[in-house]
């Protein structure tokens, strides 16, 4: 196989004659003149080179593990997911997302390039230019970036990324929400937005699997990532990183072209731009190659709409998967509150007494108390399949709000609830802490549902079409975790509509409580949406 190079500066270029300059057409399997490069312009293309494979290439154990281990017959959207958003880990720092340090694998892999570029210049004194390993490197650039930002973009087209907001954080005060929250919602109040922006990007990498459409969908992806890295860097986002990642890949498509639309545009001369083709004289590379881009396709684009499509409907992935009680849905006034059958009344001061319960559609139970709480400042992001660890409803969101995941035995009308925020990531109080402590650094807690309550089984407590190998190994695995976490046991009763409900029980410093909610109308002036994810 060799590569054809079509050359502007030649005075023929294919077919084409450029104006006021005679000549015969070239043929059009004739290549065309490979010019020599610049001792700059190689040892720049070597030093590149190897920065960007590395670049593109995953080398961690857990991503080949994930290709090596996912079962292609019972998929879950976040397998191809996976496989699709990686980005270079040599050396990580802990919790280098929300800083500067998340750029270090970037030094590190030109450290390593430019060491490799000049030891290769070293030992290679005969080859006067790259087309072919050029054209062979954009390839590989393109392709990363494509399947990369189709990844990104669905989780908007079917908007997930960016939740509507539930009950809870609505009635939160707008002071009590950090910027990224505040962005992150702003864009999940109008989902229809965000599918426009999902549209944006899986254009663009749909344009970089082709390559005549490669330019527009670099400029593209460099325009809307750029966008995105300058938002996250401005809300502090946390995924700068990641973004930024695409609009280095978009820059050095872009290089290309740079001449020939400057000459182009600010010039106005005739431009012929210069195009690298692949001359493929075996067959079997010809078969290949169509295997090989219709697979692409089929997988990143049909397979993986397919799946996303699953999980926005069925368990979108920064919401809980399951439903709640319906008849206790909606937001409630603490019209009594006993403690250790004590009276207490409602005060705006008190850091006992709850405030503002809300029983959201699926299994979460909120509530405010007037006391400081530590602040969760992830995004809610990651791939958990128990609805417990799904914690978007909770992030970003101060002012004393307090968020239980429950467990309901609606035979005997118990809930079993547990705090969404673990214990030591309360200690800890530092930004990414949840991830700091290993699993194992602490005694794992003893179960406090009894082996008798009548709880349904997580795995197969969603709708059967989004049942996948991954959600059947993850909820095992979680259920493993042994984080501590504060849990309350409480009884509740009902009237039919659930517009009044007593709780009784133990809360989470073991008191005996006694709590009466009704049931409060309260009209937003935020529409709904009919473009929600989950099915309830």
């Amino acid at each position: 196989m060799a590569t054809t190079v079509i050359n502007p500066e030649a005075e023929q270029v294919g077919n084409a004659v450029p104006e006021g300059r005679p000549g015969k057409p070239a043929s059009a399997t004739e290549p065309a003149v490979k010019k020599e490069w610049t001792a700059t312009q190689r040892v720049a293309f070597r030093i590149a080179f190897i920065f960007f494979i590395i670049m593109c290439i995953p080398v961690t154990g857990e991503w080949w593990n994930n290709l090596v281990t996912i079962n292609w017959f019972h998929l879950h959207y976040r397998d191809l997911y996976d496989i699709a958003r990686f980005s270079p880990s040599i050396y990580k720092f802990q919790n280098p997302a929300y800083n500067l340090l998340g750029y270090v694998d970037w030094v590190e892999a030109l450290a390593i390039g430019i060491v490799g570029g000049l030891i290769w210049t070293a030992l290679d004194n005969k080859n006067k230019q790259y087309h072919n390993l050029y054209y062979w490197l954009r390839v590989v650039v393109r392709y990363r970036a494509g399947i990369g930002i189709i990844g990104f973009g669905f989780t908007k087209l079917f908007p997930v990324q960016m939740p509507y907001p539930s009950l809870g954080v609505l009635n939160a005060h707008f002071g009590d929400l950090t910027a990224q929250k505040i962005y992150w919602l702003s864009v999940g109040i109008v989902p229809w937005y965000q599918v426009f922006a999902g549209v944006v990007e899986l254009a663009a990498g749909t344009m970089l699997f082709f390559r005549k459409t490669t330019t527009f969908g670099a400029i593209l992806l460099l325009g809307a990532l750029g966008d995105i890295t300058y938002v996250n860097f401005a809300y502090d986002g946390g995924v700068h990183v990641y973004a930024s990642y695409f609009v280095l890949f978009s820059a050095f498509l872009l290089w290309y072209d740079a001449v020939p639309v400057y000459n182009l545009i600010v010039k106005e001369r005739f431009t012929v731009p210069p195009v690298l083709i692949p001359v493929f004289t075996q067959k079997w590379l010809k078969t290949t190659r169509i295997v090989l881009k219709t697979a692409t396709v089929g997988i990143f684009l049909v397979w993986l709409f397919y799946l996303q499509y699953v999980n926005f409907k069925y368990d979108p992935y920064k919401q809980p998967g399951t439903s709640g009680v319906k008849q206790l849905r909606g937001n409630y006034n603490v019209s009594e509150f006993k403690l250790n059958g004590q009276d207490i009344p409602y005060s705006p001061l008190d850091s006992v007494r709850w405030q503002g319960v809300t029983f959201e559609k699926w299994s979460s139970l909120t509530f405010n108390v007037n006391k400081p709480l530590n602040l969760d400042l992830s995004n809610g992001g990651g791939s958990p399949m128990r609805d417990i660890n799904r914690n978007f409803e909770l992030t970003g969101v101060a002012g004393g709000k307090r968020v239980f995941y429950y467990d309901a035995d609606t035979v005997n009308k118990v809930l079993y609830l547990q705090d969404k925020l673990p214990e030591f990531t309360k200690r800890k109080g530092k930004r990414g802490s949840r991830g700091g402590d290993k699993a194992g650094d602490n005694k794992p807690a003893k179960s406090f549902i009894p082996a008798e309550a009548n709880i349904r089984n997580e795995v197969t407590a969603i709708d059967p079409a989004a049942q996948s190998t991954r959600r059947e190994r993850g909820v095992p695995q979680e259920l493993k975790d042994k984080r501590k976490r504060a849990h309350m046991v409480l009884n509740y009763t009902a009237d039919a509509n659930g517009s009044h409900i007593v709780l009784t029980g133990k809360d989470d410093k073991k008191n005996d409580v006694y709590i009466v909610l009704d049931r409060v109308n309260r009209e937003y002036a935020l529409t709904d949406s009919k473009l929600v994810a989950g099915k309830y």
